[in-house]
Protein backbone atom coordinates (compact mmCIF):
# COMPACT_ATOMS: atom_id res chain seq x y z
CA UNK A 1 0.00 0.00 0.00
CA UNK A 2 1.26 3.49 -0.84
CA UNK A 3 2.22 5.94 1.87
CA UNK A 4 -0.90 8.01 2.59
CA UNK A 5 1.05 11.26 2.96
CA UNK A 6 3.02 11.09 -0.25
CA UNK A 7 1.04 8.55 -2.30
CA UNK A 8 4.40 6.93 -3.11
CA UNK A 9 4.42 3.12 -3.22
CA UNK A 10 6.77 1.74 -0.55
CA UNK A 11 10.15 0.07 -1.16
CA UNK A 12 10.46 -3.72 -1.66
CA UNK A 13 10.87 -4.61 2.01
CA UNK A 14 7.34 -3.36 2.71
CA UNK A 15 5.83 -5.04 -0.36
CA UNK A 16 7.54 -8.44 -0.34
CA UNK A 17 7.95 -10.73 2.64
CA UNK A 18 11.46 -9.91 3.87
CA UNK A 19 14.09 -11.84 5.78
CA UNK A 20 16.42 -9.43 7.57
CA UNK A 21 20.09 -10.42 7.73
CA UNK A 22 22.08 -8.68 10.46
CA UNK A 23 25.78 -8.54 9.61
CA UNK A 24 28.52 -9.17 12.17
CA UNK A 25 31.28 -8.74 9.60
CA UNK A 26 31.61 -12.23 8.13
CA UNK A 27 33.08 -12.49 4.64
CA UNK A 28 30.11 -14.78 3.89
CA UNK A 29 27.25 -12.54 5.06
CA UNK A 30 26.24 -11.31 1.62
CA UNK A 31 25.92 -14.94 0.52
CA UNK A 32 23.06 -15.42 2.97
CA UNK A 33 21.15 -12.68 1.18
CA UNK A 34 22.11 -14.16 -2.20
CA UNK A 35 20.83 -17.62 -1.27
CA UNK A 36 17.52 -16.17 -0.10
CA UNK A 37 17.11 -14.16 -3.31
CA UNK A 38 17.90 -17.29 -5.34
CA UNK A 39 15.00 -18.93 -3.50
CA UNK A 40 12.82 -15.98 -4.67
CA UNK A 41 12.60 -14.73 -1.10
CA UNK A 42 13.36 -11.05 -0.65
CA UNK A 43 16.13 -10.26 1.84
CA UNK A 44 18.00 -7.20 3.01
CA UNK A 45 21.23 -6.97 4.94
CA UNK A 46 21.82 -4.36 7.66
CA UNK A 47 24.60 -3.85 10.23
CA UNK A 48 24.29 -5.84 13.45
CA UNK A 49 24.07 -2.49 15.26
CA UNK A 50 20.71 -1.70 13.61
CA UNK A 51 18.21 -0.31 16.11
CA UNK A 52 14.99 -2.25 15.77
CA UNK A 53 12.93 0.83 16.68
CA UNK A 54 14.31 2.53 13.56
CA UNK A 55 13.26 -0.20 11.14
CA UNK A 56 10.57 0.90 8.69
CA UNK A 57 9.27 -2.66 8.31
CA UNK A 58 8.79 -5.85 10.29
CA UNK A 59 10.70 -8.78 8.80
CA UNK A 60 9.25 -12.26 8.58
CA UNK A 61 12.41 -13.56 10.22
CA UNK A 62 15.93 -12.57 11.21
CA UNK A 63 19.26 -14.22 10.45
CA UNK A 64 22.32 -13.33 12.54
CA UNK A 65 25.48 -13.77 10.48
CA UNK A 66 28.92 -15.04 11.35
CA UNK A 67 31.73 -12.68 12.31
CA UNK A 68 35.43 -12.41 13.18
CA UNK A 69 34.89 -11.51 16.84
CA UNK A 70 34.36 -13.44 20.06
CA UNK A 71 31.09 -12.66 21.83
CA UNK A 72 32.80 -12.55 25.23
CA UNK A 73 35.26 -9.78 24.24
CA UNK A 74 34.65 -6.42 25.91
CA UNK A 75 34.32 -4.66 22.54
CA UNK A 76 32.42 -7.46 20.76
CA UNK A 77 29.42 -6.31 18.70
CA UNK A 78 25.95 -7.36 19.86
CA UNK A 79 22.49 -6.97 18.41
CA UNK A 80 19.85 -4.68 19.80
CA UNK A 81 18.17 -6.75 22.59
CA UNK A 82 14.86 -5.81 20.95
CA UNK A 83 15.69 -8.40 18.26
CA UNK A 84 14.69 -11.08 20.75
CA UNK A 85 11.42 -9.33 21.54
CA UNK A 86 10.08 -9.03 17.98
CA UNK A 87 8.23 -12.32 18.02
CA UNK A 88 9.71 -13.52 14.72
CA UNK A 89 11.85 -16.61 14.04
CA UNK A 90 15.60 -16.14 14.49
CA UNK A 91 18.46 -18.15 12.99
CA UNK A 92 22.01 -17.61 14.26
CA UNK A 93 24.88 -18.74 12.05
CA UNK A 94 28.33 -19.34 13.63
CA UNK A 95 28.90 -16.08 15.58
CA UNK A 96 25.12 -15.65 15.37
CA UNK A 97 24.64 -18.96 17.20
CA UNK A 98 27.05 -17.79 19.90
CA UNK A 99 25.25 -14.45 20.11
CA UNK A 100 21.97 -16.25 20.85
CA UNK A 101 23.67 -18.41 23.49
CA UNK A 102 25.53 -15.43 25.01
CA UNK A 103 22.26 -13.50 25.21
CA UNK A 104 20.82 -16.36 27.27
CA UNK A 105 23.86 -16.68 29.57
CA UNK A 106 27.32 -15.22 29.05
CA UNK A 107 28.88 -18.44 30.39
CA UNK A 108 27.55 -20.40 27.43
CA UNK A 109 30.39 -19.48 25.02
CA UNK A 110 34.09 -20.23 25.44
CA UNK A 111 37.24 -20.36 23.33
CA UNK A 112 37.45 -23.77 21.72
CA UNK A 113 40.35 -26.08 22.49
CA UNK A 114 40.54 -26.92 18.82
CA UNK A 115 39.72 -24.63 15.91
CA UNK A 116 37.51 -26.06 13.20
CA UNK A 117 37.97 -24.77 9.65
CA UNK A 118 36.82 -26.68 6.60
CA UNK A 119 34.59 -29.69 6.02
CA UNK A 120 32.90 -31.49 8.89
CA UNK A 121 30.31 -34.23 9.13
CA UNK A 122 27.14 -33.21 10.94
CA UNK A 123 24.95 -35.66 12.80
CA UNK A 124 21.31 -34.55 12.90
CA UNK A 125 19.29 -35.31 16.04
CA UNK A 126 15.56 -35.92 15.81
CA UNK A 127 13.20 -35.13 18.70
CA UNK A 128 9.96 -37.07 18.51
CA UNK A 129 7.38 -35.79 20.93
CA UNK A 130 8.97 -32.33 21.20
CA UNK A 131 7.35 -29.13 19.97
CA UNK A 132 6.78 -29.53 16.24
CA UNK A 133 9.07 -26.69 15.19
CA UNK A 134 12.17 -28.12 16.88
CA UNK A 135 13.01 -30.44 13.97
CA UNK A 136 11.80 -28.04 11.27
CA UNK A 137 15.23 -26.57 10.44
CA UNK A 138 16.65 -29.94 9.37
CA UNK A 139 13.41 -31.35 7.93
CA UNK A 140 14.11 -33.53 4.92
CA UNK A 141 17.86 -33.39 5.42
CA UNK A 142 19.46 -36.75 5.99
CA UNK A 143 21.99 -37.60 8.66
CA UNK A 144 25.75 -37.21 8.15
CA UNK A 145 25.52 -33.85 6.40
CA UNK A 146 28.71 -32.51 4.87
CA UNK A 147 29.00 -28.92 6.17
CA UNK A 148 31.54 -26.10 6.18
CA UNK A 149 32.91 -24.94 9.54
CA UNK A 150 34.86 -21.76 10.22
CA UNK A 151 35.12 -21.09 13.95
CA UNK A 152 37.40 -21.08 16.97
CA UNK A 153 34.88 -20.46 19.76
CA UNK A 154 32.06 -22.86 20.59
CA UNK A 155 29.27 -23.39 23.10
CA UNK A 156 30.44 -24.73 26.44
CA UNK A 157 26.93 -25.84 27.31
CA UNK A 158 23.49 -25.88 25.80
CA UNK A 159 21.53 -22.70 26.63
CA UNK A 160 18.55 -23.10 28.93
CA UNK A 161 15.36 -23.88 27.05
CA UNK A 162 17.17 -25.25 23.99
CA UNK A 163 17.65 -28.78 22.68
CA UNK A 164 20.48 -30.09 20.51
CA UNK A 165 19.42 -30.74 16.92
CA UNK A 166 22.87 -31.32 15.35
CA UNK A 167 26.42 -32.10 16.43
CA UNK A 168 29.85 -32.60 14.87
CA UNK A 169 32.92 -34.28 16.30
CA UNK A 170 34.35 -30.99 17.52
CA UNK A 171 31.10 -29.11 18.14
CA UNK A 172 28.61 -31.04 20.30
CA UNK A 173 26.12 -28.17 19.99
CA UNK A 174 26.50 -27.52 16.26
CA UNK A 175 22.75 -27.06 15.98
CA UNK A 176 20.31 -25.95 18.68
CA UNK A 177 16.61 -25.11 18.76
CA UNK A 178 14.51 -23.43 21.43
CA UNK A 179 11.75 -25.68 22.73
CA UNK A 180 9.10 -22.93 22.75
CA UNK A 181 10.28 -20.06 20.56
CA UNK A 182 11.29 -20.39 16.91
CA UNK A 183 14.93 -19.61 17.64
CA UNK A 184 17.65 -21.69 16.03
CA UNK A 185 21.43 -21.63 16.00
CA UNK A 186 23.95 -23.50 13.85
CA UNK A 187 27.74 -23.51 14.11
CA UNK A 188 28.37 -24.14 10.40
CA UNK A 189 27.82 -21.95 7.32
CA UNK A 190 24.86 -23.06 5.16
CA UNK A 191 25.31 -20.10 2.81
CA UNK A 192 28.56 -21.37 1.24
CA UNK A 193 28.52 -23.94 -1.54
CA UNK A 194 30.81 -26.22 0.50
CA UNK A 195 27.79 -27.06 2.68
CA UNK A 196 26.02 -29.46 0.36
CA UNK A 197 22.52 -29.11 1.80
CA UNK A 198 22.89 -25.47 2.84
CA UNK A 199 20.27 -23.97 0.53
CA UNK A 200 17.53 -26.45 1.53
CA UNK A 201 18.26 -25.61 5.18
CA UNK A 202 17.94 -21.88 4.48
CA UNK A 203 14.67 -22.60 2.66
CA UNK A 204 13.43 -24.57 5.65
CA UNK A 205 14.01 -21.55 7.85
CA UNK A 206 12.81 -18.76 5.56
CA UNK A 207 9.92 -20.39 3.71
CA UNK A 208 8.72 -23.10 6.09
CA UNK A 209 9.46 -21.69 9.55
CA UNK A 210 9.13 -17.95 8.83
CA UNK A 211 6.42 -18.42 6.22
CA UNK A 212 8.03 -16.00 3.75
CA UNK A 213 6.44 -16.11 0.30
CA UNK A 214 8.73 -17.07 -2.59
CA UNK A 215 7.46 -14.31 -4.87
CA UNK A 216 10.56 -12.14 -5.36
CA UNK A 217 11.07 -12.07 -9.15
CA UNK A 218 12.01 -9.36 -11.63
CA UNK A 219 8.63 -9.79 -13.28
CA UNK A 220 6.98 -8.90 -9.96
CA UNK A 221 9.51 -6.14 -9.22
CA UNK A 222 9.38 -4.20 -12.50
CA UNK A 223 5.72 -3.20 -12.39
CA UNK A 224 5.87 -2.12 -8.77
CA UNK A 225 9.09 -0.15 -9.36
CA UNK A 226 7.65 1.69 -12.38
CA UNK A 227 4.64 2.59 -10.24
CA UNK A 228 6.93 3.80 -7.46
CA UNK A 229 8.99 5.94 -9.87
CA UNK A 230 5.88 7.59 -11.32
CA UNK A 231 4.58 8.41 -7.86
CA UNK A 232 7.94 9.79 -6.70
CA UNK A 233 8.49 12.00 -9.74
CA UNK A 234 4.88 13.10 -10.16
CA UNK A 235 2.97 13.88 -13.37
CA UNK A 236 5.20 16.79 -14.42
CA UNK A 237 8.50 16.14 -12.68
CA UNK A 238 11.63 15.49 -14.68
CA UNK A 239 14.66 13.31 -14.05
CA UNK A 240 18.21 13.70 -15.23
CA UNK A 241 20.24 10.51 -15.34
CA UNK A 242 23.80 9.38 -15.63
CA UNK A 243 24.46 6.73 -18.26
CA UNK A 244 27.70 5.06 -19.23
CA UNK A 245 26.61 2.31 -21.59
CA UNK A 246 27.17 -0.35 -18.96
CA UNK A 247 24.42 -2.75 -18.00
CA UNK A 248 23.56 -0.97 -14.73
CA UNK A 249 23.01 2.50 -16.15
CA UNK A 250 21.39 1.11 -19.32
CA UNK A 251 18.82 -0.91 -17.36
CA UNK A 252 18.18 2.02 -15.01
CA UNK A 253 17.73 4.37 -17.99
CA UNK A 254 15.36 1.99 -19.77
CA UNK A 255 13.33 1.52 -16.59
CA UNK A 256 13.10 5.28 -16.14
CA UNK A 257 12.12 5.78 -19.80
CA UNK A 258 9.37 3.16 -19.39
CA UNK A 259 8.10 5.01 -16.31
CA UNK A 260 8.10 8.66 -17.43
CA UNK A 261 9.06 8.72 -21.12
CA UNK A 262 10.67 11.89 -22.46
CA UNK A 263 10.62 13.52 -19.05
CA UNK A 264 13.72 11.45 -18.41
CA UNK A 265 16.87 13.13 -19.72
CA UNK A 266 19.80 10.75 -20.07
CA UNK A 267 23.17 12.42 -19.79
CA UNK A 268 26.51 10.90 -20.65
CA UNK A 269 29.51 12.83 -19.46
CA UNK A 270 32.73 12.15 -21.32
CA UNK A 271 35.06 12.50 -18.37
CA UNK A 272 38.18 11.79 -20.39
CA UNK A 273 38.69 8.37 -18.76
CA UNK A 274 36.17 6.32 -20.72
CA UNK A 275 36.95 3.27 -22.82
CA UNK A 276 38.07 3.75 -26.43
CA UNK A 277 35.28 5.35 -28.54
CA UNK A 278 32.88 4.85 -25.62
CA UNK A 279 30.87 8.07 -25.95
CA UNK A 280 30.14 7.58 -29.65
CA UNK A 281 29.10 3.94 -29.23
CA UNK A 282 26.84 4.62 -26.25
CA UNK A 283 25.02 7.43 -28.06
CA UNK A 284 24.26 5.16 -31.00
CA UNK A 285 23.13 2.30 -28.75
CA UNK A 286 20.83 4.23 -26.43
CA UNK A 287 19.27 6.61 -28.92
CA UNK A 288 18.84 4.42 -32.00
CA UNK A 289 18.53 1.10 -30.17
CA UNK A 290 16.45 1.95 -27.10
CA UNK A 291 14.80 5.26 -28.00
CA UNK A 292 16.28 7.06 -25.00
CA UNK A 293 16.82 10.82 -25.23
CA UNK A 294 20.55 11.14 -24.64
CA UNK A 295 22.85 14.14 -24.46
CA UNK A 296 26.62 13.64 -24.50
CA UNK A 297 28.69 16.29 -22.73
CA UNK A 298 32.39 16.44 -23.47
CA UNK A 299 33.96 17.45 -20.16
CA UNK A 300 37.19 15.51 -20.59
CA UNK A 301 39.47 18.53 -20.20
CA UNK A 302 37.65 19.62 -17.04
CA UNK A 303 38.11 16.21 -15.38
CA UNK A 304 41.68 15.62 -16.51
CA UNK A 305 42.77 19.06 -15.33
CA UNK A 306 41.31 18.36 -11.88
CA UNK A 307 42.98 14.93 -11.73
CA UNK A 308 46.40 16.30 -12.64
CA UNK A 309 48.90 15.77 -9.85
CA UNK A 310 46.80 13.22 -7.92
CA UNK A 311 49.22 10.29 -7.68
CA UNK A 312 48.83 8.21 -4.55
CA UNK A 313 45.27 8.66 -3.29
CA UNK A 314 42.59 6.65 -5.15
CA UNK A 315 39.89 7.94 -2.80
CA UNK A 316 40.75 11.49 -3.88
CA UNK A 317 40.33 10.44 -7.51
CA UNK A 318 36.90 9.03 -6.72
CA UNK A 319 35.82 12.16 -4.85
CA UNK A 320 37.01 14.48 -7.63
CA UNK A 321 35.18 12.50 -10.29
CA UNK A 322 32.03 12.02 -8.21
CA UNK A 323 31.80 15.68 -7.22
CA UNK A 324 32.51 16.95 -10.72
CA UNK A 325 29.83 14.65 -12.12
CA UNK A 326 27.26 16.21 -9.80
CA UNK A 327 28.37 19.74 -10.63
CA UNK A 328 27.90 19.03 -14.33
CA UNK A 329 24.52 17.38 -13.78
CA UNK A 330 23.28 20.37 -11.80
CA UNK A 331 24.44 22.74 -14.54
CA UNK A 332 22.75 20.63 -17.22
CA UNK A 333 19.56 20.29 -15.18
CA UNK A 334 19.18 24.08 -15.13
CA UNK A 335 19.67 24.22 -18.90
CA UNK A 336 17.07 21.51 -19.55
CA UNK A 337 14.55 23.10 -17.19
CA UNK A 338 15.00 26.48 -18.87
CA UNK A 339 14.61 24.97 -22.33
CA UNK A 340 11.45 23.08 -21.28
CA UNK A 341 9.54 26.17 -20.14
CA UNK A 342 6.31 26.54 -22.06
CA UNK A 343 6.51 23.01 -23.51
CA UNK A 344 4.60 19.84 -22.68
CA UNK A 345 7.59 18.70 -20.64
CA UNK A 346 7.73 21.80 -18.48
CA UNK A 347 8.48 20.87 -14.91
CA UNK A 348 11.20 21.23 -12.33
CA UNK A 349 14.14 18.83 -12.53
CA UNK A 350 14.73 17.70 -8.99
CA UNK A 351 15.80 14.07 -9.42
CA UNK A 352 19.09 12.47 -10.40
CA UNK A 353 18.99 8.84 -11.58
CA UNK A 354 21.88 6.60 -10.58
CA UNK A 355 22.49 2.92 -11.24
CA UNK A 356 23.55 2.08 -7.69
CA UNK A 357 23.47 -1.66 -6.97
CA UNK A 358 23.16 -3.54 -3.68
CA UNK A 359 26.86 -4.58 -3.62
CA UNK A 360 27.75 -0.86 -3.91
CA UNK A 361 25.65 -0.17 -0.84
CA UNK A 362 27.06 -3.10 1.14
CA UNK A 363 30.68 -2.21 0.38
CA UNK A 364 30.13 1.41 1.36
CA UNK A 365 28.55 0.64 4.74
CA UNK A 366 30.75 1.45 7.71
CA UNK A 367 29.71 1.05 11.31
CA UNK A 368 31.45 0.78 14.66
CA UNK A 369 32.11 -2.88 15.22
CA UNK A 370 32.83 -5.66 12.72
CA UNK A 371 32.78 -3.85 9.41
CA UNK A 372 34.75 -1.11 7.76
CA UNK A 373 34.44 0.74 4.49
CA UNK A 374 36.25 -1.09 1.70
CA UNK A 375 36.10 1.82 -0.69
CA UNK A 376 33.82 4.71 -1.51
CA UNK A 377 31.62 4.15 -4.54
CA UNK A 378 31.15 7.40 -6.44
CA UNK A 379 27.41 6.77 -6.62
CA UNK A 380 27.06 5.96 -2.91
CA UNK A 381 29.54 7.97 -0.91
CA UNK A 382 31.16 10.41 -3.31
CA UNK A 383 28.47 13.07 -3.72
CA UNK A 384 28.60 16.78 -2.92
CA UNK A 385 27.10 17.71 0.45
CA UNK A 386 25.30 20.66 -1.13
CA UNK A 387 23.84 18.70 -4.03
CA UNK A 388 20.54 20.27 -5.15
CA UNK A 389 19.23 17.16 -6.88
CA UNK A 390 17.62 14.25 -5.04
CA UNK A 391 18.79 10.73 -5.87
CA UNK A 392 16.50 8.14 -7.38
CA UNK A 393 18.08 4.69 -7.43
CA UNK A 394 15.70 2.03 -8.79
CA UNK A 395 18.35 -0.73 -8.79
CA UNK A 396 19.61 -0.08 -5.27
CA UNK A 397 18.19 -3.32 -3.83
CA UNK A 398 19.40 -5.54 -6.71
CA UNK A 399 22.44 -7.73 -7.26
CA UNK A 400 24.11 -7.83 -10.68
CA UNK A 401 22.41 -11.04 -11.85
CA UNK A 402 19.04 -9.56 -10.88
CA UNK A 403 19.84 -6.44 -12.93
CA UNK A 404 20.58 -8.63 -15.96
CA UNK A 405 17.29 -10.48 -15.44
CA UNK A 406 15.50 -7.13 -15.18
CA UNK A 407 17.18 -5.94 -18.40
CA UNK A 408 15.93 -9.04 -20.21
CA UNK A 409 12.47 -8.42 -18.78
CA UNK A 410 12.58 -4.88 -20.22
CA UNK A 411 13.55 -6.17 -23.67
CA UNK A 412 17.14 -4.86 -23.71
CA UNK A 413 19.28 -6.75 -26.28
CA UNK A 414 21.43 -9.58 -24.95
CA UNK A 415 24.76 -7.97 -25.90
CA UNK A 416 23.89 -4.96 -23.72
CA UNK A 417 22.52 -7.03 -20.85
CA UNK A 418 25.74 -9.05 -20.68
CA UNK A 419 28.16 -6.17 -21.17
CA UNK A 420 30.92 -6.11 -18.57
CA UNK A 421 30.52 -3.40 -15.94
CA UNK A 422 32.60 -0.26 -16.05
CA UNK A 423 33.28 1.80 -12.89
CA UNK A 424 32.03 5.36 -12.54
CA UNK A 425 35.57 6.72 -12.06
CA UNK A 426 36.48 4.88 -15.27
CA UNK A 427 40.08 4.37 -16.24
CA UNK A 428 41.15 6.74 -13.46
CA UNK A 429 41.12 3.80 -11.05
CA UNK A 430 42.74 1.48 -13.57
CA UNK A 431 45.65 3.87 -14.05
CA UNK A 432 47.69 3.46 -10.91
CA UNK A 433 49.26 6.80 -10.11
CA UNK A 434 48.72 10.11 -11.88
CA UNK A 435 46.12 10.27 -14.64
CA UNK A 436 47.47 12.08 -17.70
CA UNK A 437 46.20 12.23 -21.26
CA UNK A 438 48.98 9.95 -22.46
CA UNK A 439 48.34 7.44 -19.67
CA UNK A 440 44.66 7.41 -20.66
CA UNK A 441 45.60 6.73 -24.28
CA UNK A 442 47.74 3.75 -23.28
CA UNK A 443 45.08 2.29 -20.98
CA UNK A 444 42.32 2.75 -23.59
CA UNK A 445 44.24 1.05 -26.37
CA UNK A 446 45.43 -1.86 -24.23
CA UNK A 447 41.96 -2.44 -22.80
CA UNK A 448 40.40 -2.36 -26.28
CA UNK A 449 42.79 -5.04 -27.52
CA UNK A 450 42.20 -7.26 -24.48
CA UNK A 451 38.39 -7.14 -24.75
CA UNK A 452 38.49 -7.57 -28.52
CA UNK A 453 40.55 -10.76 -28.20
CA UNK A 454 38.32 -12.06 -25.38
CA UNK A 455 35.28 -11.70 -27.64
CA UNK A 456 37.03 -13.33 -30.59
CA UNK A 457 38.00 -16.31 -28.42
CA UNK A 458 34.44 -16.75 -27.11
CA UNK A 459 35.29 -16.05 -23.46
CA UNK A 460 33.29 -12.86 -22.98
CA UNK A 461 30.13 -14.32 -21.39
CA UNK A 462 32.16 -16.68 -19.24
CA UNK A 463 33.95 -13.69 -17.71
CA UNK A 464 32.13 -11.27 -15.40
CA UNK A 465 34.60 -8.40 -15.73
CA UNK A 466 37.88 -7.91 -17.57
CA UNK A 467 40.15 -4.95 -18.17
CA UNK A 468 43.70 -3.75 -18.71
CA UNK A 469 45.30 -1.60 -16.01
CA UNK A 470 48.38 0.59 -16.25
CA UNK A 471 50.94 0.05 -13.49
CA UNK A 472 53.09 2.85 -12.04
CA UNK A 473 56.36 1.10 -12.96
CA UNK A 474 58.58 0.81 -16.00
CA UNK A 475 60.43 -2.20 -17.33
CA UNK A 476 63.42 -2.68 -19.57
CA UNK A 477 62.68 -4.22 -22.96
CA UNK A 478 64.24 -4.71 -26.36
CA UNK A 479 62.27 -3.44 -29.34
CA UNK A 480 63.70 -3.05 -32.82
CA UNK A 481 67.15 -4.05 -31.53
CA UNK A 482 67.03 -1.09 -29.15
CA UNK A 483 66.86 -0.98 -25.38
CA UNK A 484 63.62 0.64 -24.17
CA UNK A 485 62.38 1.62 -20.76
CA UNK A 486 58.59 1.53 -21.08
CA UNK A 487 55.43 0.92 -19.11
CA UNK A 488 53.74 -2.23 -17.86
CA UNK A 489 50.14 -3.33 -18.45
CA UNK A 490 48.38 -5.68 -16.01
CA UNK A 491 45.42 -7.66 -17.31
CA UNK A 492 42.64 -8.77 -14.96
CA UNK A 493 39.62 -11.00 -15.57
CA UNK A 494 37.31 -12.48 -12.97
CA UNK A 495 34.29 -14.77 -12.60
CA UNK A 496 31.53 -13.90 -10.15
CA UNK A 497 27.75 -13.98 -9.76
CA UNK A 498 27.26 -11.16 -7.26
CA UNK A 499 30.51 -9.09 -7.45
CA UNK A 500 30.92 -9.45 -3.69
CA UNK A 501 33.38 -12.29 -4.17
CA UNK A 502 35.24 -13.21 -7.35
CA UNK A 503 37.70 -15.77 -8.69
CA UNK A 504 40.28 -15.08 -11.36
CA UNK A 505 39.62 -16.48 -14.85
CA UNK A 506 41.90 -19.23 -16.13
CA UNK A 507 43.13 -18.27 -19.62
CA UNK A 508 45.24 -20.58 -21.79
CA UNK A 509 48.83 -19.36 -22.06
CA UNK A 510 48.52 -19.19 -25.85
CA UNK A 511 45.69 -16.68 -25.55
CA UNK A 512 47.62 -14.49 -23.11
CA UNK A 513 50.67 -14.59 -25.35
CA UNK A 514 48.58 -13.35 -28.28
CA UNK A 515 47.13 -10.49 -26.24
CA UNK A 516 50.55 -9.56 -24.90
CA UNK A 517 52.08 -9.52 -28.37
CA UNK A 518 49.33 -7.29 -29.74
CA UNK A 519 49.53 -4.80 -26.87
CA UNK A 520 53.30 -4.51 -26.98
CA UNK A 521 53.29 -4.14 -30.77
CA UNK A 522 50.30 -1.81 -31.11
CA UNK A 523 50.37 0.40 -27.99
CA UNK A 524 53.16 2.91 -28.05
CA UNK A 525 54.84 3.20 -24.65
CA UNK A 526 54.32 -0.39 -23.41
CA UNK A 527 56.99 -3.10 -23.39
CA UNK A 528 55.57 -5.66 -20.98
CA UNK A 529 52.23 -7.28 -20.12
CA UNK A 530 51.31 -9.22 -16.96
CA UNK A 531 48.18 -11.21 -16.15
CA UNK A 532 46.75 -10.95 -12.65
CA UNK A 533 45.25 -14.39 -12.58
CA UNK A 534 45.72 -18.08 -13.20
CA UNK A 535 47.56 -19.38 -16.22
CA UNK A 536 49.25 -22.59 -17.25
CA UNK A 537 52.39 -20.56 -17.93
CA UNK A 538 55.45 -21.57 -15.89
CA UNK A 539 56.44 -18.92 -13.34
CA UNK A 540 59.24 -16.54 -14.19
CA UNK A 541 60.34 -13.52 -12.23
CA UNK A 542 61.40 -10.24 -13.78
CA UNK A 543 62.90 -7.14 -12.18
CA UNK A 544 60.73 -4.10 -12.85
CA UNK A 545 62.22 -0.92 -11.40
CA UNK A 546 62.79 -2.62 -8.07
CA UNK A 547 59.44 -4.48 -8.05
CA UNK A 548 59.19 -8.21 -8.63
CA UNK A 549 56.24 -9.77 -10.43
CA UNK A 550 55.64 -13.47 -11.02
CA UNK A 551 54.32 -13.71 -14.57
CA UNK A 552 51.15 -15.79 -14.72
CA UNK A 553 51.23 -16.53 -10.99
CA UNK A 554 49.51 -13.49 -9.49
CA UNK A 555 46.31 -15.13 -8.30
CA UNK A 556 44.23 -12.54 -6.47
CA UNK A 557 40.59 -13.33 -5.85
CA UNK A 558 38.09 -11.07 -4.11
CA UNK A 559 38.66 -11.05 -1.20
CA UNK A 560 41.44 -10.26 -0.37
CA UNK A 561 41.69 -8.05 -3.45
CA UNK A 562 38.95 -5.94 -4.98
CA UNK A 563 37.91 -6.37 -8.60
CA UNK A 564 39.18 -2.93 -9.57
CA UNK A 565 42.76 -1.84 -8.96
CA UNK A 566 41.87 1.21 -6.87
Amino acid sequence: MADSATNVPPPPHTIFDTILVLDFGSQYTHLITRRLRELNIYSEMLPCTQKISELSFKPKGIILSGGPYSVYWDDAPHVDPAVFEMGVPILGICYGLQEIAWHSDQKNVVAGEKREYGHAILNVHKHSGKTAHVDALFAGLEDDMDVWMSHGDKLSQRPAGFVTVAASENAPFAGIAHEEKEWFGIQFHPEVTHTKKGTPLIKNFAANICGAKQDWTMDAFVGKEIERIRALVGPKGQVIGAVSGGVDSTVAAKLMHEAIGDRFHAIMVDNGVLRLNEAKQVKETLTAGLGINLTVIDASDRFLDLLAGVKDDPEKKRKIIGNTFIEIFQEKAKEIAAAAKGSANEGEIEWLLQGTLYPDVIESISFKGPSATIKTHHNVGGLLEGMHLKLIEPLRELFKDEVRALGTQLGIPEDLVWRHPFPGPGLAIRIIGEVTRDQVRIAQQADHIFIEEIKKAGYYKQISQAYAALLPVKAVGVMGDKRVHAQVIALRAVETTDFMTADVFDFPTKFLSKVSTRIVNEVDGVCRVLYEGKSSQQPTTSELSGHEFANGQIVTSKPPGTIEME
